[in-house]
């Protein structure tokens, strides 16, 4: 296991120096250089704009030249990458364990959920893409358990993001919204069987599963809003139903104090995570897909993000701590729900 988590700190570090080689040619030598380390989901909005913005911001304020150095990767592989070594001064998450994860390896010593929204600084929420014009009529999450119906869905097994849509299946069955009686677990359980008895492909990552459904396999994909506008943005064409009782998607960052101490960098980091909980930061994350909490954000882009009736937050289950061991430990609803499916002759 050490030199497996080893090994993926050499391959984020070798692909992170790549991408330096690369940028070293473009830009002009850096007085400061700081290392971000992000699951894959946000990197158009980085690379575009939030880190061009942070940076002639920064510049601007202090008169010295920032360069960013991002490595992408899904949450889970990055969270692991940096506990095994992987220099990042700030993380950005899909999921709040994946940061604490940080916290057990004594990686970040502070409380980092005291910035944003308790570390999240931004959001998305769990949608369905379709078809064209919709033609198998889905109009919510009980559609998904419908017989005769192709769900794709990424395997939560595999990616963290992926977790967010078994919660959020899990969520709408006991709060009412998927066609089960409310607070019935036995009753939720037989959903989420009826669901995943529907799965075709269940992909590796939620960009290969959207990915698969692009190229004409399934009736439906269980996705995140933000990953639709980035299909559509590179000429996709599918529609989207955010069902009555989707679950808002928390995105996490968190300074990893340790590492920008030791680099000398805990002044710029803090700024950086700062800057993604700013009014600026969210009208840049709104262009891609992301919502805010902010009102007045969420008022300027109201023909955008249509309103999400009767949303779901992790904290309906209890949080990531309870939500967790729940749904995806050994014995936990998924993979015993999952082995049943399978278990059929």
């Amino acid at each position: 296991m050490r030199w497996a988590r080893l090994a993926l700190a050499l391959v984020v570090l070798l692909g992170l120096a790549s991408c330096s080689d690369r940028s070293t040619r473009r830009e002009p030598e850096a007085d400061v250089t700081l290392v971000l380390a992000a699951y894959s989901a946000p990197r158009d909005a980085f690379e575009r704009g939030l880190l061009p913005a942070f940076r002639a911001r920064y510049e601007a304020r202090t008169g010295k030249r920032l360069r960013v150095r991002a490595s992408y990767l899904a949450s889970g592989a990055q969270s692991r990458a940096v506990a095994s070594g992987f220099p990042a001064d700030v993380v950005v998450l899909a999921l709040a364990p994946d940061v604490t994860r940080l916290e057990k390896e004594h990686l970040i010593t502070h409380d980092w959920r005291a910035r944003g929204r308790r570390g999240a600084f931004t959001t998305s929420v769990v949608a369905l893409a379709v078809r064209p014009g919709n033609p198998e009529g889905i109009t919510g999450f009980s559609d998904l358990a419908r017989p005769g119906l192709d769900v794709l869905m990424p395997n939560p097994k595999t990616s963290g993001g992926a977790m967010w849509n078994v919660s959020a299946l899990w969520a709408s069955a006991l709060r009412g919204h998927a066609g089960v009686a409310a607070n019935d677990e036995g009753a939720a359980r037989g959903y989420l069987r009826g669901v995943l008895g529907n799965v075709a492909i269940m992909d590796k990552g939620a960009r290969e599963s959207l990915i698969t459904f692009e190229r004409g396999v399934g009736d439906v994909a269980v996705t995140y809003e933000s990953e639709v506008f980035a299909g559509r943005a590179a000429g996709r064409t599918y529609d989207m139903v955010i069902p009555p009782g989707a679950m808002v998607v928390e995105v996490m960052a968190a300074v990893v104090d340790v590492n920008a101490k030791k680099h000398g960098l805990l002044p710029e980091a803090e700024a950086f995570v700062d800057y993604l909980s700013s009014n600026e930061a969210a009208h840049i994350l709104a262009k891609y897909g992301f919502r805010s909490d902010d009102p007045a954000v969420r008022a300027a882009h109201a023909l955008t993000f249509p309103e999400v009736e009767a949303p779901a937050r992790i904290d309906d289950l209890g949080g990531w701590d309870e939500a967790q061991p729940k749904l995806f430990a050994k014995d936990g609803v998924f993979p015993r729900t999952w082995e049943s499916v399978y278990a059929e002759p």
